[in-house]
């Protein structure tokens, strides 16, 4: 499989101040093949440390960071010499504290040794009081196989391509083919071993085993890595985002989970699910100003998932959906495209969107980007209708210079608004660079 974050990592390589890498991501979004894969490609060899239940690390740094004391026990864990032509790979880092901070030493005594770390839960090591060498890292966030890569695995490189190339009177000639695929990518979603096993076995439901799987794995991590009490607040949270996004109004409301419910009582369990790559926070913008960041109102707020096909499989979606045309798309009342839509400007595209509600007024805007000082308003539509007054709305009062709207339609430029069609998102910044 191929992962566009590999040239995020050759750049890294390439600096002349190169700094320890930290990639971040949830559980098996696939940091550690792409690393050794990194590593196999564009170094003599690499060394890697898994930290994870492995005690003689912890004992190795009970001692100090004495670098040269720090490489010799990494060769003789590793069998590999540790020098300038080696990756060192540490990985699982964030259950050996004092690892984390030893790549602040590396920085300051050892720049020439190029060392990348990954692991599920760095977010929350960054958050828990750990001493984090804040400034002397690089950090990198990882997220499942956009649809891109998608194609890409599926052996479709050349639909890829297109896409990329942003032909749209050809992409329009293989409409169905992308529709076709972008369904079944809504139900696998991005998690590298799901697009494998289907890749391998065409099987649905051998995803949506490991899928289910998957879900519980995550659940575990909460019990094992959060108080008790957070622990169930946050499995409550997390259980609750298909019905929330199933709302009319998709905004996070407490109260759906238990009645009585006040933000103060699952604030942490929400950040810690932000923190360990599980949830995508967007918050609501209460007026179009740059940079959208001063305008946002983080009581208010929506809350995805990191993989569309893990809310299928957490919504139980069912496979006979794939079979109804354009059903898919509008399972959890167009939730699951607002979901797909979202992971790729976050994933693909280095977006980090809000969305627009007005205090007064049932008016919303999905998401709200910023681009080259500009501020742009995106529409998701789950079929082809494309009626929506509040993209117009929002767009006259506000006087936008260009407002996108995703749908199953065609691609084409209108006065004020530019309609792509759900398969072309990535095309969005070179639409938006026209």
């Amino acid at each position: 499989m191929k992962r566009k974050i590999m040239q995020d990592l050759i750049r890294w390589k390439e600096k002349e101040k190169r700094k320890p890498l930290i990639i971040q991501g949830a559980r098996q979004v696939g940091k550690t093949w792409i690393l050794k894969h990194f590593g196999e490609e564009h170094f003599r060899n690499f060394a890697y440390i898994n930290f994870e239940n492995n005690p003689r690390m912890e004992e190795v740094f009970r001692g100090d960071f004495n670098i040269n004391r720090l490489l010799d026990a990494f060769q003789i864990e590793t069998g590999q010499t540790v020098d300038p032509a080696t990756l060192l790979i540490f990985d699982e880092v964030q259950e050996v504290p004092k690892a984390i901070q030893s790549l602040k030493y590396f920085n300051e005594e050892r720049p020439d040794i190029p060392v990348a770390a990954a692991g599920s839960l760095l977010g929350i090591a960054h958050h828990s009081g750990i001493s984090f060498p804040v400034g002397k890292v690089e950090l990198l966030d990882m997220y499942p196989m956009s649809f891109t890569e998608f194609l890409q695995a599926m052996g479709e490189t050349d639909l890829m391509l297109l896409l990329e190339k942003g032909d749209f009177e050809m992409i329009k000639v293989f409409r169905d083919r992308y529709t076709t695929l972008l369904g079944q990518y809504c139900y696998i979603g991005g998690m590298p071993e799901a697009v494998g096993i289907f890749s391998e076995t065409g099987s649905y439901l051998e995803v949506r085993s490991y899928q289910k799987n998957l879900l519980r794995l995550y659940e575990q991590d909460f019990s094992k890595h959060i108080v008790p009490n957070t622990a169930e607040r946050a499995r409550m949270v997390w259980r609750s985002i298909p019905s929330q996004l199933s709302k009319e109004n998709r905004k996070f409301i407490y109260g759906h989970m238990r009645p009585g419910s006040r933000s103060k009582d699952y604030e942490d369990a929400i950040q810690w699910l932000v923190d360990c790559g599980l949830v995508i926070r967007v918050s609501r913008i209460s007026r179009p100003g740059i940079p959208l960041a001063a305008y946002q109102d983080i009581s208010a707020f929506k809350l995805f998932i990191h993989d569309v096909g893990l809310l299928t499989a957490m919504g139980d979606v069912d496979i006979k959906v794939l079979l109804e045309g354009d059903r898919i798309y509008r399972e959890f009342k167009g939730s699951l495209t607002e979901q797909y839509v979202l992971m790729q400007l976050v994933a693909d595209l280095g977006f980090e969107p809000s969305f627009y509600s007005a205090e007064k007024s049932s008016g919303e805007v999905d998401f709200v980007i910023q681009h080259k000082g500009a501020v742009v308003p995106i529409e998701v539509k789950a079929a082809e209708n494309l009626q929506g007054k509040s993209l117009k709305a929002f767009s006259e009062k506000f006087g936008s210079k260009r407002a996108i709207r995703f749908s199953l339609a065609n691609y084409r430029e209108e006065s004020w608004m530019t309609n792509i069609p759900l398969y072309a998102v990535a095309g969005l910044r070179m639409i938006l660079d026209k």
